[in-house]
């Protein structure tokens, strides 16, 4: 984990959160699903004047009604209770009752109107024989509001189908402008600036529009009869703007990283003029190479800190300018130059950098690494002054204001994307640096003979290991964001309870053993095919300009099948 010392900000405690709930009624139409939404008032505490679905915070009464409620086998106290809440919250907000007399039908708008929506909800059911319908009330999401808020909500984002017969109505105090409409038009209408919603409905409404039918809809959620999805947001600038973004997007993991309590603080923008600072002795500056397969360019890092000088891991492409920043960066005190592998985008500017440290050392950093290996193609060609080896340790030390300073680097030789490749971990603050093994936002290329899927795959679990005995949560990637997310607990409690790092790579597992399968399908489907044919059945998801660089890793699979006996070819 990393260290409270190595933070760049005083963290401070976000609000405390309050039990809600919210539901989401729908209907279908020949158009699609619709959702009814309701504008809350400009007065209102939390998201004045923005359209949003019923709902409002859990009542202690709501978990006492358990015995007015139907109940699906499976569905928790938890659930219910919230039912409940969004059951009464929809009746006292708009009028609409999920709840059936004896006979199963429902009251229709008008005898509604006649109940009294300020009387105690439970006791109104009670008194006029109806059952409520949390077993029809269904847990789609679950949302925790932002920890920048001063107002923060733990809310299930529940779906329920719109009773026939009945009609809403606004109470006019906390909701106003009932309305249906699609969620592609509710988008739509948002993005022309007349629609304000609040980034919790945006993302639910992105996730709803993908659903042909309401029960369609209602058939997913009841598959496990959990959320489909937990958030709890996190924001960073971007273009001097704030930026939110849930848990699979690629800047959450940063933003975990620098900013754990939530304040938004940190730029999301991709430059190269001066290094990012993503903790006190971690900065990446990012060289001015972007490409189809650099994306915004390559990242070096720079561990270290003023008292213990400064180890540089992959100092890119031999750009004078980008060298000389790293060099500046570092204020000329770079104690080791570390490659990670020896391709063309992450070796060649070592030796330049290590002569520009000569002119404010005596003593030059060595170049380290491993050497690449006979499969290595010509241009990737690199012969460290010092080859490391698997499990050593590279030690910064120094004197601080609070005493000795250490930083260990750890060496982890992770073959797959280059035989030379290697991974390091800092073990004080549990982070992994990964350079092209993990990438976020794209997976790496596996480019046989250099490249082999097999031990790509191997070390992959190795990394998930060391996840787990160093309790690393971030991954620093070559290329694009940090990865990652702090390990659940009652401040983080969206997150996964076994680290952003290892789902990252369990999820990267998957999908490389997804995309073998679907090459084993291809294989079989055409027996007598080449690789050709086989990518545009194993990669129909990918465009079809990136099939010549999926068809290296294409021929990596196939490999690994042959050598697992599955296929000759």
């Amino acid at each position: 984990m990393v260290r409270p010392t190595q933070l760049l900000h005083t963290p401070r405690t976000p609000a405390a959160l309050r039990p809600a709930a919210t539901v989401l009624l729908l209907r279908d139409s020949p158009q699609g699903i619709e959702v009814l939404m309701t504008r809350r008032s400009m007065t209102a505490s939390f998201a004045p004047g923005a359209y949003v679905f019923p709902g409002g915070g859990i009542d202690a009464a709501d978990a006492l009604a358990h015995n007015q409620s139907t109940r699906r086998a499976t569905q928790t106290d938890a659930h219910l209770t919230q039912a409940i809440a969004a059951i009464r919250e929809s009746f006292e907000e708009l009028g609409v009752l999920l709840a059936r007399r004896p006979d199963g039908s429902h009251l229709g708008t008008a005898e509604i109107a006649a109940l009294d929506r300020k009387t105690p909800f439970a006791a109104v059911c009670a008194t006029n024989g109806l059952i409520l319908d949390g077993a029809e009330v269904f847990v789609l999401a679950h949302w925790i509001t932002d920890r920048d808020l001063p107002r923060r909500f733990d809310v299930p984002f529940l779906v329920a189908r719109m009773p026939e017969g009945q009609e809403p109505v606004a109470d006019q105090s906390e909701q106003f402008e009932p309305l249906w409409v699609r969620p592609a038009d509710a988008l739509a209408r948002h993005a022309a600036g007349g629609f304000f919603i609040i980034f919790p409905t945006i993302r639910t409404l992105e996730r709803l529009r993908t659903y042909p039918s309401v029960q369609a809809l209602l058939d997913a959620c009841a598959v496990n009869d959990e959320p489909l999805f937990t958030s709890c947001p996190r924001a960073g600038l971007l273009g001097g703007s704030e930026s939110r973004h849930m848990e699979h997007e690629a800047p959450f993991g940063e933003l975990a990283l620098v900013s754990p309590d939530g304040q938004i603080v940190h730029s999301l923008d991709w430059q190269t003029e001066r290094p990012v600072a993503l903790l006190k002795n971690v900065q990446r500056l990012t060289a001015p190479n972007p490409g189809f397969m650099t994306g915004p360019g390559t990242n070096s890092y720079l561990v270290g800190d003023p008292t213990t000088g400064y180890a540089v891991i992959d100092p890119g492409p031999d750009e004078p300018e980008h060298l000389e920043r790293l060099w500046r960066a570092a204020g000329g005190d770079i104690r080791a130059i570390i490659c990670t592998h020896s391709h063309p985008d992450h070796s060649p500017g070592a030796p330049r950098l290590q002569a520009l440290c000569g002119t404010t050392r005596r003593e030059k950093p060595p170049i380290l690494g491993l050497p690449s290996a006979a499969t290595a193609r010509e241009n990737s060609r690199f012969t460290p002054e010092r080859t490391l080896a698997d499990g050593e340790r590279l030690v910064l030390q120094g004197e601080g204001i609070q005493g000795t300073v250490t930083h260990t680097l750890q060496m982890v030789h992770t073959p797959g994307h280059a035989a030379n490749h290697l991974c390091l971990v800092l073990e004080e603050d549990g982070l992994l640096f990964s350079g092209d093994h993990i990438l976020n936002g794209s997976t790496t290329v596996i480019d046989p003979p250099d490249g082999n899927m097999g031990a790509y795959l191997d070390a992959l679990d190795r990394l998930a290991s060391l996840c787990d005995t160093h309790v690393i949560n971030f991954i620093l990637p070559a290329h694009g964001y940090v990865l990652g997310d702090l390990r659940q607990s009652a401040d983080n409690p969206s997150a996964p309870a076994e680290g952003g790092a290892q789902v990252a790579i369990a999820n990267l597992k998957a999908h490389r053993l997804a995309r073998e399968a679907k090459v084993g399908r291809a294989m079989t489907a055409l027996p007598h095919g080449t690789p050709d044919d086989w990518v545009k059945l194993a990669y129909d998801d990918v465009p079809e300009r990136l099939w010549p660089v999926a068809k290296r890793s294409l021929l990596a699979h196939v490999e690994r099948l042959q050598s697992l006996g599955g296929f000759n070819w």
